[in-house]
């Protein structure tokens, strides 16, 4: 063998080791990139082990002696540069991580008791002002009485006189007085003025004025000129959500500051006088309601909050024609404006919280619930087994307590099948739509005042919340309890003066 033969091994040899190395080097690098806190403590401990081993070994050539020499001489200051180094770096690895938003205390709306409307005042009144035959009173009739309603539900001042109002000023007057009350019931629990304020988001579907109803908030509060505040509409009940996911971004980019979210909805906007069966369902099921929720992102407020954001999923169905179509605002044959619900929306609703546990499931269910779900989903996609069906995590594993959507009580019983949900769960849900209604985006914090008010609520427990609306979609938003949350009468819960009636048996 030549020795040019010998040489070509040699390099030969040399680029296939070199092949080998360069795949481990670049999963390093990229792993380091990926984990920025354990690079942080690596770079340091490697300059480290670089000096230590430049005093152990003898110097080779001129530059190196000089190099070892600065390094004896200047050991302190190395060690301050990489002390310093980590410190720095660790400093901006903490500071680009998302902050904690806080749910510093939120305030139900409760409106008087001359308010209220029993399912038999409503229909006494829908026959007094003659919108309606007997046969479509009688139909209503029914509605109400399957629909889990109980007899103090409220209902706008101008749907209690004859006629009705259903003027800009009467609408204003009713969506104000639900929104100054939940303000100035939050403000003095969590004595937080109101210039301290700094992202306001209110959401309101039907009811959107000019100037906008977050200008009106601006306006009677007199919140500071510099206030980012936003005003949704037109996005149906699951809004609330939204309305939380939009301020929990705000709260990433503007720190040490409050954020304010109002979610409400305008009784007599929605109102139809038509006799379109699936528009005069609404009719029956819509009642006052609001709430006003503080969020902080500010570390100090942790010791006073009552509960930690853990995550939004937000689901978005409205690509599908049905699910599109299935609630939505229109004109009936005759002319009259009415929300319209069809046939499809509970297919519509399971499709869409299925799409949404899909995305929610791996971050809160245990591991063996989601290897379950895995095998089951992989068995009927490849082998097509009839009789297995894709197995339904056990969510109960995952939550202490659900707030479902008060949408009407055959939307709560199809949560609970297909959940697989005990009484006890849903009774929360059940019962807000006993003694409030449908109060659309608020709904769901009037089930966590229950929850409170019956004193079930204690520290680490998890909440999950979720919302269904128009569009199609379905938005949940997980909490987590940062105190024992004890009832109390001073705390202006909407269900102090009922809660020891409950729970009841709905119809």
């Amino acid at each position: 063998m030549s020795q040019d033969d010998t040489e070509n091994i040699v390099v030969r040899t040399d680029t296939e080791e070199n092949q080998r190395v360069i795949p481990y080097l670049s999963f390093i690098y990229h792993y380091l990139i990926n984990n920025p806190l354990i690079s942080l403590f690596i770079v340091p401990v490697g300059v480290v082990i670089f000096i230590e081993a430049a005093r152990r070994i003898n110097p080779v050539d001129m530059y190196n002696q000089l190099l070892l020499q600065y390094v004896h001489q200047n050991n302190l200051v190395c060690v301050m540069v990489c002390l310093f180094l980590m410190l720095f770096g660790f400093g901006t690895y903490c500071m680009s991580q998302p902050c904690p938003i806080y749910l510093v205390d939120y305030a139900c709306y409760k409106p008087p008791s001359n308010l209220k409307a029993s399912c038999e005042k409503f229909l006494e009144t829908a026959r007094r002002l003659g919108y309606h035959s007997e046969s479509w009173c009688n139909f209503m009739g029914k509605i109400l009485e399957v629909s889990g309603l109980g007899d103090e539900t409220y209902v706008p001042q101008s749907m209690h006189e004859v006629p009705q109002d259903f003027s800009m000023a009467s609408a204003r007057d009713e969506t104000e007085q639900v929104i100054f009350g939940s303000l100035d019931n939050l403000f003095s629990k969590t004595f937080v003025k109101a210039q301290d304020v700094g992202i306001l988001i209110v959401n309101c579907s039907l009811f959107n004025p000019i100037p906008s109803l977050s200008a009106v908030i601006v306006n009677k509060y007199k919140l500071r000129d510099s206030i980012k505040s936003f005003n949704i509409g037109g996005m149906g009940c699951s809004t609330g959500v939204i309305a939380v996911d939009l301020a929990e971004k705000l709260l990433q980019v503007h720190r040490n500051t409050y954020a304010i979210v109002v979610s409400t909805e305008n009784i007599q906007q929605g109102a139809y006088l038509g006799t379109k069966k699936s528009m005069v369902i609404s009719n029956c099921l819509f009642r006052i309601g609001g709430t006003a929720i503080l969020l902080s992102n500010r570390y100090q407020d942790k010791q006073r909050a009552k509960y930690k954001l853990i995550h939004i999923v937000r689901t978005h169905c409205g690509s599908d024609d049905k699910a599109y179509k299935c609630v939505t605002r229109e004109e009936d044959e005759a002319g009259l404006l009415g929300v319209s619900l069809s046939k499809t929306l509970m297919p519509v609703a399971g499709l869409a919280l299925k799409t949404n546990i899909t995305t929610l499931g791996p971050f809160v269910l245990p591991v063996s619930e989601q290897l379950r779900y895995f095998i089951t989903m992989m068995v009927n996609k490849y082998f097509k087994c009839a009789n297995l069906k894709t197995y339904v995590p056990d969510f109960k594993l995952a939550f202490d307590h659900f707030c479902i959507h008060a949408g009407g009580k055959a939307v709560i019983d199809e949560m609970e099948k297909n959940l697989k949900l005990s009484s006890l769960h849903v009774e929360p849900s059940r019962m807000t739509l006993h003694r409030f209604g449908n109060t659309s985006s608020s709904s769901i914090w009037y089930e966590l005042a229950y929850i409170e008010a019956k004193g079930r609520m204690h520290k680490n427990h998890l909440i999950w919340q979720i919302a269904l609306g128009s569009g199609f979609k379905c938005n949940s938003a997980v909490w987590i309890a940062l105190k024992n949350v004890k009832p109390s009468s001073n705390d202006n819960n909407p269900w102090d003066d009922c809660i020891d009636r409950y729970p009841v048996e709905s119809k």
